[in-house]
């Protein structure tokens, strides 16, 4: 029977629409043929299984993740007899090697009388990811606001012993005492100082549009010349990451305070000319921070190969005075921290002996990026 052009127009804009919301959905979604081969993918299955439409199209499914043989099987049972199939807390290897637990449903689908398998999935790391930013958050959150009473509790008598020993350094008849007066006016400065670190930035971000590879580079050329460049830095950059509205000289710092625990760990652990930091950039698809859901975000890896980080001080490395090393002040990380939450983005750690990844997730903020030539839409088109 012969559509309309009303008909024809509807049925259009009705798959149009489809697209879209199947575009936008948190929820990875994909499409497997009679054969199992994949079909479709929507954009939250390409963040959560870490591939391409392009890439994948046309796989078998033990191509895209390796699943148990009685899962498969159950699979393969659902496209026979049509019955749908659950699993909760599937661990899938991911085509990359990454590990991933998830829940997921099969669902068949009859179109002209081809029957396909419609799989929804839902990453539990992305959960407990997101439980375990908000506890953290909330917990840096309560340690700011101590450490601010804290400081105004230590800078005021700081301030009143530093005059003293002013004074009574222009009142001693013997010169040679002033070296004690020096000592309490120099140790007074140096905790006034310490305190200020404790706080971190103390002024708003400036944001200007930035190419996240020009602050990465600074870092680098920093770290070249502390190292004589004995150290290896490898670059992993995606050079289709547009520009983004950040404080260049905020995120360098918090760049350069990570880079420098890895190359100190390393140094604790190998020589330094076997030491090698990788610095990577993606862009990541709907992607929750905390309770807010970014359309899409950059995520900045910082790679090491030092001796990792014990797993009963992970989840606190990120807190004022807290390190790992007898020289360290503990600070560097959690100012890293504090900046990026004053870019609505987060630094998360994994760690195990030989491997440390510390990522920063940055959002885009900008809303005015034009596409990159690259022969493919880039971040700054889907912010458009």
């Amino acid at each position: 029977m012969m559509l309309t052009d009303c008909e024809s127009e509807a049925k259009a804009k009705n798959q149009t629409m489809q697209d879209k919301i199947l575009e936008n959905l948190t929820t990875a979604v994909l499409v497997f043929d009679q054969n199992l081969r994949v079909r479709a993918i929507n954009p939250a299955a390409e963040a959560t299984l870490a591939v391409s439409d392009r890439q994948v199209h046309g796989l078998q499914i033990d191509e895209l993740f390796q699943e148990d043989f009685a899962s498969l099987a159950n699979i393969k049972n659902a496209l026979q007899t049509g019955a749908c199939y659950n699993k909760r807390e599937a661990h899938l290897l991911l085509s990359n090697g990454s590990p991933l637990t998830a829940d997921y449903s099969i669902t068949p689908i009859t179109d002209s009388g081809q029957t396909s398998l419609l799989m929804e999935l839902q990453p539990r790391d992305r959960l407990l990811r997101i439980h375990r930013e908000e506890t953290i958050k909330a917990k840096q959150e309560t340690a700011r606001i101590l450490v601010r009473g804290l400081a105004h509790e230590i800078k005021n008598p700081l301030g009143g012993l530093r005059g003293a020993a002013q004074l009574l350094a222009r009142e001693l008849p013997d010169g040679d005492l002033q070296e004690y007066t020096n000592v309490i006016i120099e140790e007074a400065d140096r905790l006034r100082n310490l305190v200020d670190r404790m706080l971190g930035p103390t002024k708003p971000p400036t944001m200007e549009p930035v190419n996240i590879h020009e602050v990465l580079e600074r870092v680098c050329s920093l770290v070249h010349a502390e190292t004589d460049g004995t150290l290896q830095l490898v670059r992993d950059y995606d050079p289709s990451i547009p520009e983004m509205s950040v404080d260049a000289e905020q995120l360098i710092q918090a760049s350069l305070n990570i880079v420098r625990n890895a190359m100190q760990a390393i140094n604790q652990f190998r020589p330094l000319s076997e030491g090698v930091i990788t610095l990577r950039t993606r862009v990541l698809r709907q992607f929750t921070i905390s309770n807010t859901r970014h359309k899409i975000i950059c995520r900045v890896d910082i790679e090491d190969n030092g001796p990792g980080i014990p797993k009963d001080m992970v989840d606190n490395i990120f807190y004022p005075m807290v390190s790992g090393r007898a020289d360290g002040s503990g600070l560097g990380l959690s100012i890293a921290q504090s900046i990026l939450s004053q870019h609505s983005g987060i630094i998360a750690c994994e760690s195990q002996p030989g491997k440390t990844q510390f990522s920063l997730f940055i959002p885009f903020t900008n809303r005015h990026i034009k596409k990159h030539n690259h022969g493919h839409h880039t971040a700054g088109a889907l912010l458009s």
